[in-house]
């Protein structure tokens, strides 16, 4: 037996939500629409709808708008009737019911992340703890505490122990034996980075070596140390070191895809520091990329550093890609479509209506709130007073009716300075939300199955009254 689904909405949107409905010619649910005499449905509030609906005929759920406010729990409990929130957008249904959308669970994944303290010497132990802090809230698994060189550290084991206290997973990232002995001895449990001269300290200490070349990008010297520890029985990671570009980068890729053709079962890590560090370019594509080339050859581990400015959300960065390389591998297709939280600049759908399909609403609007959609065509803004298209918010303001409002005006700046940046980003723009740039804001970053922006906030008592006013788009 098919699911029937009861969906609410406003008189403004019935005929464009009809449409959306039989164009998914659904065939695993029934459903009926129901306009409660309201002409735009995000003014809808959950006790409205609690004293129109009536009967729910045979709903099995009922999904009400998305900017639709109150309780839905107590009105789910009165209504005896599931009932849910839709998207914000009625051309995001078909995807909010499941049509062409990836359901994996993004909470997997497969590679370990080491986020490096890369100046930890020359920061307070308190103030270490801090930063790994923050690095575990956006993904680390491990926190890499780094020596610089020919700075002395005398805080080291001091510092490994409170991270240990903390529950934190620890490594020691040093070319002086010294400083990685005092760190495993302190409770480390990994130690970059040990080399055939360096070796001998893996005897000393039970801390997993991870290990490179001597010099780090010399392979067969690699080979070398691995064969040796495998001789041993001892664990191991191994570093084939990532080069910067006209640095070798392209030769270290093919140096990380040999040293997993011979040795399939090791365990490898790979520093995308010098990609993403030495690259001005955003670093979440970045990210991703190295994210899908690990995910080809089984790589395990990822050291992610945050030392440039373009790269400090980068650990959030490679947390996603991460969980979207394990779900599109195990799906066996392209990394397409699970999140779009690595999307800052630009989304696959920035337009969900033509200048048309807007031009249509506009004309049956009868009241006269301001309501600010885009197309590919520009920014529209309407009332009953008729509808104004530019890509320049200066070229609409002398239509608009705000002289005497001043929280108004600076309500609708708001909200055409967003939507400015949106059309020309190609991003998605909802009136009374702020843009949503992925994981590069903290806020995004937040719930991982969602990377869903916040609505915005007002800071006067006017706008807050001239959002109010202008709320929601049908």
């Amino acid at each position: 037996m098919s699911e029937h689904i009861l969906f609410l909405t406003g008189k403004l949107a019935e005929k464009s939500l009809r449409r959306v409905l039989e164009s998914m010619q659904p065939t695993d649910f029934t459903y009926e629409v129901r306009q409660l005499g309201v002409s735009v449905a995000a003014l809808m509030t959950t006790k409205l709808i609690g004293k129109r609906l009536g009967d729910t005929g045979q709903a099995n759920r009922i999904i009400i708008p998305g900017r639709c406010r109150g309780d839905i729990e107590a009105l789910s409990d009165s209504l005896k009737t599931t009932v849910e929130r839709g998207p914000t957008e009625l051309k995001d249904l078909p995807a909010y019911l499941g049509q062409s959308v990836k359901k994996t669970d993004l909470r997997a994944y497969s590679v370990q992340i080491f986020a490096e303290i890369v100046d930890a010497p020359n920061m307070p132990v308190g103030e270490i703890v801090r930063r790994a802090q923050t690095y575990q809230q956006d993904g680390a698994n491990v926190i890499d505490v780094g020596c610089l060189p020919g700075v002395s550290f005398p805080h080291l084991a001091e510092s490994v122990q409170a991270l240990k206290a903390e529950g934190f997973k620890v490594s020691i990232d040093s070319l002086e034996p010294r400083d990685l002995i005092a760190g495993a001895n302190a409770g480390a449990d990994y130690l970059l980075s040990l080399s055939e001269k360096s070796l001998w300290v893996a005897e000393e200490v039970d801390a997993i070596p991870i290990v490179i070349g001597s010099p780090p990008n010399n392979a067969r010297s690699l080979y070398r140390s691995m064969r040796t520890l495998l001789k041993h029985g001892k664990l191991f990671i191994a570093d084939s070191i990532l080069d910067p570009i006209h640095f070798g980068f392209t030769e270290s890729i093919v140096r990380y895809r040999n040293l997993r053709k011979l040795f399939p079962n090791a365990e490898i890590i790979m520093g995308t520091g010098n990609l993403t560090e030495l690259t001005h370019a955003d670093s979440a594509g970045t990210s991703a990329l190295l994210a899908g080339i690990m995910s080809e050859l089984d790589i395990q581990h990822l050291l992610v550093t945050e030392v440039s400015d373009h790269c400090r959300h980068a650990v959030r960065e490679a947390d996603l890609a991460r969980r979207i390389m394990h779900a599109a591998k195990i799906d066996n297709v392209p990394p397409k479509g699970y999140d779009s939280g690595l999307m800052g600049l630009h989304e696959c759908e920035p337009f969900p209506y033509t200048a048309e399909e807007i031009e249509e609403l506009a004309a049956q609007v009868k009241d006269p709130n301001y309501r600010i959609q885009l197309s590919s065509k520009g920014i529209h803004t309407y009332n009953r007073n008729g509808m104004q298209t530019t890509t320049d918010p200066y070229e609409v303001y002398p239509h608009l009716d705000i002289e005497n409002d001043s929280g108004h005006a600076f309500y609708l700046g708001v909200e055409h300075a967003r939507a400015q940046i949106a059309w020309q980003l190609g991003k998605r723009y909802e009136q009374d939300e702020e843009l949503n740039w992925g994981v590069a804001t903290r806020k995004e970053a937040e719930d991982l199955s969602r990377y869903k922006a916040a609505g915005s906030t007002m800071h006067t008592r006017k706008a807050r009254k001239a959002r109010r006013k202008d709320r929601g788009k049908n």
